[in-house]
């Protein structure tokens, strides 16, 4: 078992999926495919979020999926921005920067949450949004819940006011730190630079611009005895940061699009495969959207509850006992 390496995870299935207008002014990420129509675009990112949640489920991981229909969400696929799960019960919601996406918030979400697994509380920032105050959640933070340490990239989507907020209230140590890619742009999201496993760490340290800070990063990352693994500008432009460690039922794996493990080295993949399996998921088109599997999955740090307390919760009766159905309105 690993507190790193969750079972279970949320993945929203988009039906109307297409990148986002709103973000592509600091997403460097984000490109277009001028030889599809919106509706070919739409319809291949429909499929590859359902082969993701098929393939994660085959490697015995918990899918929890939800189908979002609107189309006014372009980034609904992604939501690890808008919430997280930690340890003793706790659920964070998020504001976000692009006011597009800050209805991709969802109650569904957190009533599933509360009914499978034990939920104690539920921190809401969201409120932060009509100051100007942005944290996306775990693309803005990379948190080492082994060492509770909370990693953010300066951006627009991370407000270090918000993080030291968090880190307060959830028990983390805030890291915050200056990072670029090759073309001097800041880096929107930390986790498309950045993965941390259980026996490894995945990070693009060239890119951070201090060098005091970048090496104070490397020896917190292995000071569990984790393996460092550094990535190149162009491996980070390749979603090979944008990586999450799973726990599945024959041991911890790494999901991973397919163009992520094109671009690492043999000797990397080796470093991650002594540990993890890896799992590659072919999603060209979402990637459009400037994110990969890391920013799809939300990875569930609960404790799942049994399913009798979860009929309990849901005010299922009991077997062997008797209870009226609600009349109309109740």
């Amino acid at each position: 078992m690993s507190v790193q390496a969750p079972s279970a995870a949320v993945l929203i299935r988009p039906h109307l999926f297409t990148p986002n207008g709103q973000t592509a002014s600091d997403n460097a990420f984000q490109s277009t495919d001028p030889t599809r129509t919106p509706d070919e675009i739409a319809r291949a990112a429909y499929d590859e979020s359902t082969m993701v949640a098929e393939t994660l489920r085959d490697a015995g991981v918990s899918i929890h999926v939800f189908d979002d229909t609107e189309s006014t969400r372009p980034d609904s696929v992604f939501p690890n921005n808008w919430f997280s799960t930690h340890s003793g019960g706790r659920v964070a919601v998020y504001p976000m920067y692009a006011p597009n996406r800050r209805t991709e918030r969802r109650t569904d979400v957190i009533e599933m949450l509360k009914h499978d697994f034990r939920v104690q509380d539920v921190v809401d920032y969201s409120g932060l949004e009509h100051d100007g105050i942005y944290l996306e959640g775990t693309g803005a933070m990379v948190i080492d819940h082994t060492n509770r340490v909370a990693y953010a990239a300066e951006s627009h989507r991370a407000n270090p006011l918000a993080l030291e907020r968090f880190c307060a209230s959830f028990g983390y140590e805030p890291m915050m730190f200056e990072a670029r890619d090759s073309h001097g742009v800041p880096i929107y999201h930390t986790n498309v630079m950045m993965c941390i496993a259980t026996d490894f760490a995945m990070i693009g340290l060239d890119l951070i611009a201090s060098g005091d800070r970048r090496m104070e990063i490397a020896e917190r990352l292995t000071a569990p005895g984790r393996t460092l693994i550094d990535l190149t500008a162009d491996q980070i432009a390749n979603f090979a940061g944008n990586a999450l460690e799973l726990k599945g039922s024959n041991g911890r794996v790494l999901a991973l699009s397919s163009r992520a493990l094109k671009s690492l080295t043999a000797a990397q993949r080796s470093v991650i495969e002594q540990s993890c399996q890896i799992v590659p998921l072919d999603i060209p088109t979402i990637e459009l959207a400037g994110g990969s599997v890391r920013c799809m999955v939300a990875g569930i740090h609960l404790d799942r509850r049994s399913r009798m307390a979860a009929d309990v919760a849901a005010g299922v009766p009991a077997a062997g006992t008797a209870e009226s159905a609600p009349t109309a309105g109740a």
